[in-house]
């Protein structure tokens, strides 16, 4: 059966956003959602979960470098709640250690600078790690 993923890089202003192709291949990069106020953010997610059809949620992880959960990682689990709760969606983890640092370094490669890169390095987080989950699960 054909599903497509919601891949989601939970931030404190910017919340990245990320959908597969019905067979699980890819990922791509669909925006970002911005609010302070996280119930408000996984309000705006779950409308994007509606509107692409998704079937399923992975929220990045932000395990620390030792393996550990720390404070990121407990709020992250806070607005996955949330997010379940909102969409009735199975919500899975991923750890998202390194994804943001990958999409400064593909950022750097494209010289994407200022604003836009502000604007960009959210959404690539989230294609990053949405493409991590999905190689792993072929």
């Amino acid at each position: 059966m054909a599903e497509r993923i919601l891949g989601v890089d939970f931030g404190d202003t910017r919340t990245g956003l990320a959908v597969s192709d019905t067979l699980g291949m890819l990922a791509n990069g669909i925006g970002y959602v911005e609010s302070t106020w996280m119930v408000k953010t996984a309000q705006l997610v779950a409308e994007k979960a509606k509107e692409y059809g998704v079937t399923k949620i992975v929220v990045g992880l932000p395990v620390n470098m030792n393996g550990t959960l720390g404070p990121r990682a407990e709020h992250a689990k806070e607005f996955a709640a949330m997010l379940a709760e909102n969409t009735g969606l199975p919500v899975e983890f991923f750890d998202e250690r390194c994804s943001t640092m990958a999409a400064h370094q593909i950022l750097n490669l494209t010289d994407t600078r200022g604003k836009k890169r502000k604007k960009t390095v959210d959404t690539l987080s989230a294609q990053i790690i949405l493409q991590n989950y999905l190689d792993s699960h072929r």
